[in-house]
């Protein structure tokens, strides 16, 4: 644990790419692992990642979003080996970064995954409250049991403390009172930054998303790695980057609602949660949530398995998969975010709701609750109703020791005045009834909020505009 020069810094730093192995990454270029990490790397509990896609079923949308959260476990851990070793080259001696930090920081990167569930965050946000009563599981949590599992089935030889350190950072962004020491706290904002939501996770996801979907990306997370500085034990930032910080937390907004959030995407989402559900007590899905020796087992390629299977008991299951894979989706119906005055006192549509403000002629129609799916999708700048940059500490230049916050005024006034969007979406499971459950959603609006609050018309009435404009 001994502190080195610069110079020594740089000649152990190259040393340490030339002992590594090397890996071409499509966003980042060549990744060197060093041996300690692949020691986790060639563990089929790691390469289990290979077969669980990085933004779950938005690839049946976005066609090349099929990367995996390995490449971006892979990714996590490069820009958490370079952002140690760039503060550590500048600040090394005054902060005390030993060799015993950086390994603690890599391993932080490489594993903060390793517990993830199919289809992205479905699983244990939609899936499980679902068929255990409600349950918050929470895929960090499992990440902190699979390491310990990884560790004592394949015999690895690590530090306790080190390793006890590594699980510490990647809790810190939902468990940040957890950390068991006020030393270098500076290191817990590098992979999952509870204090700001600045960290390595974000700049590996935003940017390789946004190329796997085909999407842009105007946020450069170099600038942020380049210059970020360490004053009172907190990564800071310099205050001309201002601007490229709400970057990084606009961009992520964006993402969610263009790409993760898309109402298709909430549609396919919406059948995988019923087949899951429909599947669950045959397969026994949930029971091995609290068990890295079965947990492990679980991939994407469950929703094969349903649909190869000949089990009468999976037949309500793999009849909706079939419908998913002939693009016989439940059908959007329409949309309206939550009004502003709205959102304090928000309570979560049921389909029940819906059903209550069904119109009166509906062609003797009588609407079930399974005939009707809703979606609440809430989208912010990752702190909620608040500013994320009232929490973001900015200094003026390299030799200062001050860091200060910056108010939105004293940089431009198109920032954004609200910072949360809450968007609710119905759908009809089966087509037919479309039209009628679009007038009931609009009745809903009309009742709850004396106005109908969707910008545009149901697909039924596009449908019929669109037949009176042909010649």
């Amino acid at each position: 644990m001994e502190t080195c020069s610069k110079e020594d810094f740089c000649f152990a730093y190259y040393q340490d790419r030339r002992n590594s192995k090397q890996v071409r990454d499509n966003v980042h270029g060549y990744i060197y692992l060093d041996k300690d990490s692949l020691k986790f790397v060639d563990t089929e509990q790691f390469q289990r990642l290979r077969d669980l896609k990085q933004v779950g079923l938005t690839y049946m949308v976005y066609p090349g979003a099929v990367h995996s959260r390995f490449e971006h476990s892979l990714g996590v851990y490069w820009l958490a080996s370079e952002t140690i070793h760039r503060i550590k080259a500048h600040q090394g001696l005054e902060l005390d970064i030993n060799n015993f930090d950086t390994k603690a920081v890599k391993l932080a990167g490489l594993l903060h995954d390793v517990g993830h569930g199919p289809f992205s965050h479905l699983f244990e946000r939609e899936f499980l409250p679902r068929v255990l009563n409600g349950l918050k599981w929470s895929h960090e949590d499992m990440s902190l049991r699979m390491i310990d599992f990884i560790v004592d089935e394949h015999h690895i030889d690590i530090e306790p403390d080190c390793l006890k350190k590594a699980k510490e950072m990647i809790i810190a962004s939902e468990h940040t009172s957890q950390t068991t020491t006020n030393e270098k706290r500076f290191l817990y904002d590098i992979v999952a930054n509870g204090r700001n939501g600045i960290d390595v996770d974000k700049f590996d996801y935003i940017v390789r998303d946004s190329r796997a979907c085909g999407l842009g990306c105007s946020f450069q997370f170099e600038r942020l790695m380049d210059t970020m500085h360490v004053i009172g034990d907190e990564i800071c930032y310099r205050a001309k980057d201002y601007l490229t910080v709400h970057k990084l937390f606009s961009t992520r907004a964006d993402m969610h609602r263009t790409v993760y959030t898309h109402a298709k995407v909430k549609a396919i989402e919406l059948m995988v949660v019923d087949a899951l559900s429909k599947a669950n007590d045959f397969l026994g899905i949930s029971s091995s949530i609290q068990d890295p020796a079965e947990f492990w087992k679980i991939d994407d390629s469950i929703l094969k398995c349903i649909e190869t299977s000949s089990h009468e008991e999976l037949k309500d299951a793999r009849d909706l998969i079939q419908r998913i894979r002939r693009r016989d989706l439940y059908q959007y119906c329409n949309e309206f975010s939550v009004p502003k005055e709205e959102l304090d006192h928000f309570k979560d549509i049921t389909p029940q709701d819906i059903i209550c403000s069904q119109p009166q002629n509906s062609k003797n129609v009588n609407l079930k609750e399974e005939d009707i799916a809703v979606s609440v999708t809430q989208i912010d700048l990752t702190c909620g109703r608040n500013n994320p940059l009232a929490r973001v500490h900015f200094f003026k230049d390299y030799e200062s020791k001050e860091k200060f916050t910056i108010e939105d005024n004293l940089i431009s006034h198109l920032l954004p005045a609200s910072f949360q969007d809450k968007i609710v979406r119905v759908y009809a499971k089966n087509p037919d009834l479309v039209d009628i459950v679009s007038k009931a959603f609009e009745n809903f609006q009309t009742k709850k909020y004396g106005r109908k609050a969707q910008v545009h018309d149901t697909p039924g009435k596009k449908r019929t505009i669109s037949r009176r404009l042909l010649p």
